[in-house]
């Protein structure tokens, strides 16, 4: 495969390549966001990859179950952990269209994932550098390296969509409470 450049850091802020790999594997991650917008539920998808499968799916479930934790990448954790009967994650790749926030971020360092790589920053959640660095925090007992803006424009395209349509539904709401 073609390696592509992309910023990436493994705490000691060098730069790697990555693979195209990454791209293939940030689609099914795009998949589940998809599957989220489709529920009405904030898009963001994650899958979990071992030894170049698919080991763990999940998509933002927090209005459908009522449940503040349940982000794409707990659901996606927890899957992967059934699917390898360990919670111990060392060797699994976790792909995120967004950012982890600082309670995903956590679970991953909990985990002990490899590797996480995102689309879009979250400038206001994200705790892999945007907004925290959990997940090179060197105070833990575990870091991971990070890979950033893959296929950025669509994952971040996917929040605009969600939130555009969000906005124009509370407008038309607005202006149903004056009809009489």
């Amino acid at each position: 495969m073609t390696p592509i450049r992309h910023k990436i850091s493994n705490g000691a802020g060098k730069i790697k390549m990555k693979t195209n790999n990454d791209e293939f594997f940030m689609r099914e991650a795009l998949k589940e966001a998809q599957a989220a917008l489709r529920e009405d539920e904030v898009p963001v998808g994650c899958v979990a990859v071992y030894k170049n499968q698919v080991i763990g799916r999940g998509h933002n479930r927090t209005e459908s179950l009522q449940d503040p934790t349940a982000h794409a990448e707990i659901i996606c954790v927890t899957a992967a952990a059934n699917c390898l009967s360990s919670w111990r994650l060392k060797d699994v790749e976790i792909f995120c269209t967004v950012e982890p926030c600082a309670m995903c971020a956590g679970a991953l360092v909990l985990a002990r994932v490899k590797r996480v790589i995102f689309g879009g920053r979250d400038e206001k959640f994200g705790g892999c550098g945007s907004v925290f660095n959990v997940v090179q925090e060197k105070k833990l007992n575990h870091r991971m390296e990070v890979t950033e803006g893959v296929l950025e424009k669509e994952a971040i395209g996917l929040l605009q969509l969600f939130f555009e349509k969000k906005r124009k539904k509370k407008t038309r709401d607005k202006s149903r409470r004056y009809v009489l």
